[in-house]
């Protein structure tokens, strides 16, 4: 077979197959658009709103995972205490996530585990 063959099988007979795939294109775009593209641009734009609301004597934490306190902010670094008397300086784009807000995320979590040990402590075992 030659090219030329190839490529004539391979057209469409009928107009409406050339029309389904552009629409499946279409579709899949804005799947994509939808639940990757778009819930990421949020979480980048919560994470900036967040460095720049940034004050000194908030506890944070770095992309590294140390926590620390802010001490000082400069223009592309931060002064983080990680322990009394002993301060490091990391790039402001390593830090984000409040520390107070993912401890108390992480309490209610534990939480839940505790009272579902509980529930399952108390009801009678089948056996």
């Amino acid at each position: 077979m030659t090219l030329i063959t190839v490529l004539a099988d391979a057209a469409p007979q009928a107009g409406g197959n050339q029309w389904s795939g552009i629409i499946m294109l279409l579709l899949l775009f804005v799947v994509f658009y939808f639940f990757m593209i778009r819930p990421q641009s949020k979480k980048q734009k919560e994470i900036q709103k967040f460095r720049e609301s940034m004050r000194p004597g908030d506890k944070v934490i770095t992309a590294g995972g140390i926590y620390g306190k802010v001490v000082k902010i400069e223009d592309s670094r931060i002064v983080l205490e990680i322990s009394k008397g002993v301060n490091i300086n990391v790039d402001k784009g390593s830090v984000f996530a409040n520390a107070a807000d993912t401890a108390s995320g992480a309490a209610t979590t534990s939480g839940k585990k505790e009272e579902e040990k509980q529930a399952d402590e108390e009801a009678p075992k089948a056996e």
